[in-house]
């Protein structure tokens, strides 16, 4: 998602002996001995392909000549234009998008913005992270394609929520009021309605699909169709040993035990479990909370809101960082709205909302083929901004590892490694099987060294950087799980250029990591360091500086899966304009040059590397963009020395980079509409249909604009798909070859 209009550092907390810690030997022999052991076990792993779970729970070998040695279609060119893009022989269809009625409770939407109901029953906006899971017909799930599935998909924000009202976002009712795309208001009081369809427009929607042809189609009133919003009850759960420490941190006014908590809101990237279900990561959740009176909050609170980037302080004078969702009262329900309040109101917080901040920022887990089922929050996998969590591939017999990003300049990669080992008979069994894996387990943080080798860090209180740290005095293990970050700043984790999507590649089992962009109060000439080795001024007059294009790190394991705490890591590939001169590290060319880099995801079927962009850096050359790339192995590549130039301060930093991939080995497959991201990417099994998500087109439309009908994009109306209206609309389409083949090759 655009940070545009967030650009706040939330980890300010570089710890002095980080660098300490760091092995500066770049040519040491242990280097050259890593070195030698991870090419032996990349080759082993090659050699020996991987193992996926089919129908009958039995492992089936997936050799790694399923992927693909180059790619077959012609990139398609820069394009600013209201309109996808897409290679000749490709096509494409809009399965659902904002406001699609998902039964028949509710008319169909009108994209006008007049509908009175909250939302519930509709397609929420801002389409992100998305999974698909095929049923038969009698609703078994299955890894089969059936022609029949649910289609699971995250709805992030209601930045462009103005796009779903007649006149826009309005204050005491009065239009023209109107909010910016985060939500700054005038402190007045919000009309109940439109903050219903704020809310609601969050969440995850399950909804039933059905193939016809070529094409995919949203079936209206499936009994699987589902909308999970920030207001359905969840299940709050968490190792037993520590469940009660954990859920005294979750106490509210609406739930006094602790035990359940509301909803699940922001969330962005996705994981899908080994055994069939749905993890919705919850984002940038800390803009919804505001507190309105001024009673004392104690130090340590203060640190941990400060840390999460929740509102501290009372809002005074106009542009109050908050939505203004803690407004609307005199309802059959206020506290659906009072829980946005974080004040402390009375005695203790069984008597008001100051915890709830506290229940948000975790793994939720989803079982789409069970809709009476209530959502679980996972906590023992931290809580952070989570981008995205991505399994390895599963070894009955060996724990599971969840690798995790946190999206924020200067933020952590983790890890969850399940105490469980893995049995293959768990696939189908639901919530029950998540409470098996992703509830005892060991939480790491990762250190990437000098030298191209790594650590993962114990997020454990029994670790003496942990316990003694002075910064927030941590007593239980309970507040490493909900406090993760300032655990993460304890033991020096490596502060890195917003971790977004993580994926595996499935012929090696390597994991790559989406390092999004920084700026220039992070990283300057001498404050680089081998991972995030880059600080320069983008070339082309955007003024934006630090390491404005970004770039993907990957890396791999060096012992057993489930068992590892170190890793060797290299930088894939970098970011940058065809443009960008001796910071044009990865030799980009007109046909495959990118910026921020954002969702990740790998093909089972090709072994393509799909990169999808979250840009504000060349935007005035060209829209977000989905390109295909060809994965090599970590170490096929160089050590490097990096000129760092910028603001008139030079230093040199050296890195470690993979083998340039050229336009054979990575090109343009796509470009998205005006002011959208292109992100949340799943294909069939056999690679024939990619499901791609284009979030909120149009979102550089201004409130004066708007008033007068002028909208930055008018997609997909304006590509046939619903009314007309000029209005844009965030939507997931499916891709095909009009050949019928196989996408990408």
């Amino acid at each position: 998602m655009s940070h545009s209009q967030d650009d706040r550092i939330l980890n300010t907390s570089l710890e002095p002996h980080f660098q300490d810690v760091l092995e500066k030997s770049l040519d040491s022999p242990a280097r050259r001995n890593v070195l030698r052991g991870a090419f032996g076990m990349a080759s082993m792993a090659t050699a020996s392909g991987l193992f996926v779970i089919n129908d009958a729970t039995q492992a089936t070998e997936l050799s790694s000549a399923s992927t693909t040695t180059r790619l077959g279609f012609a990139p398609v060119q820069k394009s600013i234009a209201d309109t996808v893009a897409l290679p000749p022989g490709y096509s494409y269809q809009v399965v659902h998008a904002t406001g699609d009625a998902m039964d028949f409770s509710v008319p169909a939407y009108t994209n006008t913005g007049v509908e009175t109901d909250d939302f519930t029953h509709r397609i929420g906006d801002q389409h992100d992270g998305m999974d698909l899971y095929f049923i038969t017909e009698d609703g078994r799930y299955t890894t089969r394609d059936t022609g029949r599935a649910l289609l699971v998909v995250n709805h992030e924000s209601s930045a462009e929520a103005a796009f779903t009202m007649a006149n826009g976002q309005t204050s005491n009712g009065v239009s023209g009021k109107k909010f910016d795309q985060w939500g700054q208001w005038d402190l007045g009081s919000r009309p109940e309605n439109e903050v219903l369809k704020e809310i609601n427009a969050h969440g995850v929607t399950v909804t039933e699909i059905r193939r016809e042809g070529r094409n995919w189609k949203m079936v209206r009133g499936s009994e699987f169709n589902r909308h999970v919003t920030p207001q359905t009850v969840v299940a709050v759960s968490g190792p037993k040993k520590h469940l009660g420490d954990i859920r005294a941190l979750m106490v509210t006014k609406k739930f006094p035990e602790g035990d359940r908590a509301r909803g699940t809101i922001n969330n962005c990237g996705h994981g899908r479990t080994p055994w069939g279900t749905y993890l919705a990561c919850e984002e940038n959740f800390y803009p919804y909370f505001s507190r309105t009176v001024g009673q004392s909050i104690d130090p340590k609170t203060q640190t941990a809101l400060k840390r999460y980037g929740v509102q501290d302080s009372i809002p005074s004078g106009k542009n109050a960082f908050s939505q203004g969702w803690h407004t609307v009262t005199g309802t059959a329900d206020d506290s659906r709205f009072e829980r946005w309040d974080i004040a402390l109101k009375g005695n203790g917080p069984r008597a008001d909302y100051r915890q709830e901040p506290n229940t948000h920022g975790y793994l939720t887990e989803i079982d789409p083929l069970r809709p009476e089922s209530m959502p679980v929050q996972r906590v023992a996998c931290g809580r952070f901004v989570h981008e995205a969590a991505v399994f390895a591939t599963p070894v009955a017999g060996k724990p599971l590892e969840v690798y995790m990003g946190c999206d924020g300049r200067n933020e952590y990669i983790y890890k969850f490694v399940s105490t469980a080992a893995w049995d293959p008979k768990d696939v189908g069994r639901g919530l029950s099987a998540g409470n098996k894996y992703l509830d005892e387990g060991k939480l790491y943080a990762a250190r990437f060294n000098e030298d191209g080798t790594g650590q993962w860090l114990p997020l454990d209180i029994a670790n003496l950087q942990i316990s003694g740290y002075a910064k927030f005095p941590f007593v239980n293990q309970a507040e490493v799980f909900v406090f993760a970050r300032l655990a993460a700043d304890a033991v020096g984790a490596t502060p890195m250029d917003r971790p977004e999507w993580g994926a595996v590649n499935p012929a090696n089992g390597e994991i790559y990591f989406a390092l999004t962009n920084n700026s220039d109060r992070n990283r300057m000439p001498g404050t680089t360091n081998a991972a995030n080795p880059r600080a320069y001024a983008d070339p082309d007059g955007r003024k934006r500086a630090g390491n404005p294009h970004g770039h993907i790190i990957r890396f791999k394991e060096l012992a057993a899966s489930g068992q590892s705490q170190r890793f060797q890591w290299d930088i894939y590939v970098f970011g940058a304009e065809e443009t960008s001169g001796s910071m044009n590290l990865s030799g980009l060319t007109r046909n495959n040059s990118f910026a921020s880099p954002d969702g990740l995801w790998f093909s089972k079927a090709t072994g393509i590397c799909w990169i999808q962009t979250d840009d504000g850096s060349m935007t005035d050359k060209s829209n977000c963009m989905l390109l295909a790339a060809i994965p090599g192995r970590v170490g096929d590549g160089k050590k490097i020395s990096v000129r760092n130039d910028l603001k008139g301060q030079t230093a040199d930093q050296e890195t470690f980079i993979g083998a340039q991939l050229g336009e054979a080995h990575l090109r343009r497959f796509l470009v998205a509409p005006a002011g959208s991201e292109v992100t949340g990417l799943v294909e069939t099994p056999d690679g024939k249909a990619i499901f791609v998500n284009i979030q909120h087109p149009g979102e550089n439309t201004k409130p004066d604009q708007m008033a007068k009908g002028q909208f930055e994009s008018s997609w997909p109306g304006n590509a046939g798909y619903g009314p007309n209206t000029g209005r844009p609309r965030s939507a997931t389409i499916v891709i095909t070859r009009d050949d019928g083949g196989v996408i990408g090759v």
